[in-house]
């Protein structure tokens, strides 16, 4: 093998340790947090977006996803080697060094931050400033916060008031209505996420949902469920959607019966089998609001 074929297999190395980092490998993140981004695009447009600024959002979440998962990373990396599910990850192998994951995490950053300017928004920079601040400090908060799920679902739904600020350039009540969805909807799925690794956070000591509510998880679960797409609809009345909303809202509202199936023996397979399901969740009530708009 020659020196530049095995410079490129270890560029290929590293390549695919930082895509791992990036957790690209595993999209769901990228659709939780991209679908609440795109109701909130198509509610603020009337069902007639910019495309620009829908292909920029689009960009923008995946980048900041990739940047929170490194962050994530970095904060957990004492923690991760001592739970089943995390030890292989780059930063807890000790394959990647901390110093490479801050380097990666401000490069991606940047990148997310420079894709806005085009958008010639103040507002939206500002609000910008703010999301990088929740993505980069909610790994942080699972030390000290009962449910960091909830500030998760801040944190992953504020690409929703950034969205109108894009569109109208002011943030309507309706906005932080459809942001409190979304924080219901982060604890709802996230605690499905957190029920798996229960014994080995309960060893290391990271807060979770899962482990405040105990024995009521499965009925947190549903109720935020409920709370959620009740939400969800009353934004959609107050918008005067018709019945294609609706139908996407009762059709997110089976799925969220059939994870209560899912979770309720708590068997961590079927739990996280319930939490990568959520995909399809948003993805119906995304339907619903673009098939609703379709009809004017």
């Amino acid at each position: 093998m020659s020196t530049l074929q095995i410079d490129m297999q270890k560029l290929r190395e590293r390549a695919d340790l930082y895509e791992r980092l990036m957790r690209l490998d595993k999209p769901i993140g990228i659709l939780l947090l991209l679908w609440p981004t795109l109701w909130a695009l198509w509610f603020s447009s009337f069902g007639h977006p910019n495309w620009m600024i829908v292909w920029i959002f689009i960009l923008g979440t995946v980048l900041m996803r990739s940047a929170g998962c490194v962050i994530n990373d970095f904060a957990d990396r004492d923690f991760d080697p001592h739970v089943a599910r995390t030890r292989e990850r780059p930063l807890a192998a000790r394959k990647v060094s901390s110093k490479e994951a801050l380097v990666l995490a401000a490069v991606l950053s940047l990148m997310a931050f420079l894709l806005i300017l085009p958008l010639r928004s103040l507002y939206v920079v500002e609000l910008s400033v703010v999301a990088l601040f929740l993505a980069a400090s909610y790994p942080f908060t699972k030390r000290f916060f009962a449910i960091p799920q909830a500030y998760l679902g801040i944190a992953f739904g504020f690409g929703i008031p950034m969205a109108y600020a894009a569109h109208l350039d002011t943030v309507p009540s309706v906005a932080w209505w459809l942001l409190l969805a979304n924080i219901f909807w982060a604890i709802a799925y996230d605690t499905e996420y957190a029920m798996v690794d229960r014994p080995d956070d309960l060893k290391i000591g990271i807060k979770t949902s899962a482990i405040t509510f105990g024995r009521f998880d499965v009925a947190a679960v549903m109720l935020c469920y409920v709370a959620a797409l009740g939400l969800i609809a009353w934004v959609g009345f107050r918008l005067h959607m018709g019945p294609f909303f609706y139908a996407g809202i009762a059709a997110a509202a089976g799925i969220a019966v059939y994870h209560y199936f899912l979770i309720r023996q708590r068997d961590p397979a079927r739990c996280f089998k319930a939490f990568l399901h959520n995909n399809w969740l948003g993805a119906c009530v995304f339907a619903g609001i673009a098939f609703d708009f379709l009809r004017h």
